[in-house]
């Protein structure tokens, strides 16, 4: 056992703990010790848990775990609270390059907002009532009306259990469109296995999936999540989705010292 020290943050509502690991202290097979630290009782609790870690060929290295405490797929409001997080370590000024799961990405940080690029997506699966699409993480997106009384945890653990997402599983975004470019998200998440405040990997999908069926024309997207407001731009053409940008807050909530 031993001392760990660590960072609590949070993007919109998403929260994280963050651990600079670039001494490499810390046991990452220790799945039950991570499902531990985020349990909100029993624990730390946070929807995810991050390590920063040093890479030999970009700023730093991501690696990012569910609240069940196994190593997951790309987190983008994970991916712009560990931006904070390195500013804050003086690893960084205000741009960057890291590395995550899902390969490289840049990043910009001004006065607690940070802009992240996502990957470029280029399928989209388009079916009647929902659409499919992954951003780093796999969604599933579907219009709703009265978004606000909507029961997001017995209706997304249907379809994230159900077919066709049974091997993997998917998160599920459920989305009302308020005008022309403005949409209200609600998103139950993997890993989580309930609703979180906020997905950015879920928003970015949301505006790429709103644009893509002609809800939308514009490409900057502004999205409300429980949590607070995300904004997604981005280019598209005949290949697809690309200089996809993530845009929001993310902010150091406290810091602390556990038994790990």
């Amino acid at each position: 056992m031993m001392n760990m020290t660590f960072y609590k943050y949070q993007g919109t509502g998403n929260d994280f703990i963050m651990v600079d690991n670039r001494l490499q202290t810390i046991d990452k097979n220790n799945t039950k010790g991570i499902e531990r630290l985020c349990d909100r009782r029993f624990g730390i609790g946070a929807d995810g848990f991050i390590l920063l870690e040093n890479d030999e060929n970009s700023d730093f290295k991501m690696v990012y775990y569910n609240a069940d405490g196994n190593e997951s797929s790309m987190c983008g409001n994970g991916g712009r609270c560990i931006v904070a997080f390195a500013k804050f370590l003086g690893i960084i000024e205000n741009e960057t390059e890291f590395i995550a799961i899902d390969g490289l990405h840049n990043a910009k940080v001004n006065d607690g907002i940070v802009h992240l690029q996502m990957q470029d997506v280029s399928k989209i699966e388009e079916f009647e009532a929902h659409q499919f699409l992954d951003t780093g993480s796999p969604h599933h997106v579907e219009l709703v009306s009265g978004i606000s009384n909507f029961e997001v945890k017995s209706n997304g653990e249907k379809i994230r259990y159900g077919a066709p997402y049974k091997e993997v599983g998917s998160n599920v975004n459920f989305v009302e469109q308020l005008d022309a470019d403005n949409f209200a998200v609600r998103t139950y998440e993997r890993g989580v296995e309930d609703e979180t405040l906020s997905c950015g990997t879920g928003v970015t999908a949301v505006a790429i999936a709103m644009h893509k069926t002609g809800k939308t024309k514009s490409n900057q997207i502004s999205l409300k999540t429980q949590g607070g407001q995300l904004k997604v731009t981005f280019n598209n053409d005949d290949s697809g989705y690309n200089n996809i940008w993530l845009v929001g807050s993310a902010e150091q909530v406290f810091k602390g010292e556990i038994e790990w």
